[in-house]
């Protein structure tokens, strides 16, 4: 069975199109057939694989989703690109629930096509955020180690409760990642201790180092497994696909 991964944080700067990038990357390194959905109207992730935004995003269209995804250049990896327009992203900012469940359904369609896809959403606790959330089967929560990092958790943990009432035995945790992650500052240490020992067995073991190799590789249009496949974020990336396989 396809596994959806809602990758969200209301909070922007913490490496959730980063990790939605090189993750799916990994994944598709790792021979899993993979689909990077971009819901963010920013469409970082979309320009981060070297595509391109179009001009209508194709959750608004009448196409059939499999017809939009793209190949990318890199092993097992499409993408679903998004749009800038913004009556587009006006239109998916305010659905009402019909509308709402109608999106869920067709981001669902394409699933059987792929052994997981990924969904990078905006930096808000809004309708897109949370109609990605109706549609996946996990959320992973990249968090920055910083000192609202608590604060931030706990607003989104709200607004997935919501949903998993609403659809009750659909959405589980994938986990919380720690990102942004510098061993030499003791404000790290201390937020990690935290965040473990609050959330426990759903906090990745995996951290994302702060690498400049990783903030370097979007510019190239590369995940960093391409673009630096010796650095230290890479690696970080690539131990993150074996914990999420590995807790399948």
């Amino acid at each position: 069975m396809p596994t959806t991964i809602c990758i969200a944080n209301q909070k922007g700067g913490v490496g959730k199109t980063t990790t939605s990038i090189n993750l799916a990357a990994a994944l598709g390194r790792a021979g899993k057939q993979t689909l990077l959905i971009d819901m963010d109207p920013q469409c970082n992730a979309t320009s981060g694989l070297g595509s391109r935004a179009l001009p209508n995003h194709p959750l608004v269209s009448e196409q059939a989703l499999r017809h939009q995804a793209k190949r990318t250049d890199f092993s097992n990896l499409s993408v679903l690109p998004g749009s800038h327009r913004f009556r587009d992203v006006d239109l998916l900012a305010n659905l009402d629930d019909s509308e709402s469940e109608r999106v869920v359904q067709q981001l669902q369609s394409c699933t059987g096509l792929f052994d997981f896809v990924l969904i990078d959403c905006p930096p808000s606790m809004g309708r897109l955020t949370q109609t990605a959330l109706s549609a996946s089967d996990e959320v992973l929560m990249p968090i920055q180690c910083e000192y609202f990092a608590m604060e931030g958790l706990k607003q989104m943990i709200g607004v997935i409760r919501d949903v998993m009432h609403h659809r009750p035995g659909k959405l589980g945790f994938a986990g919380i990642l720690l990102t942004m992650f510098d061993d030499s500052l003791e404000l790290t240490h201390e937020v990690e201790a935290e965040v473990r020992e609050f959330f426990g067995e759903i906090v990745f073991e995996t951290v994302i180092p702060r690498d400049v190799m990783v903030s370097e590789a979007p510019g190239h249009c590369r995940p960093v497994i391409n673009y630096a496949p010796r650095s230290r974020g890479c690696r970080a990336y690539m131990e993150l696909c074996m914990e999420v396989l590995g807790r399948e």
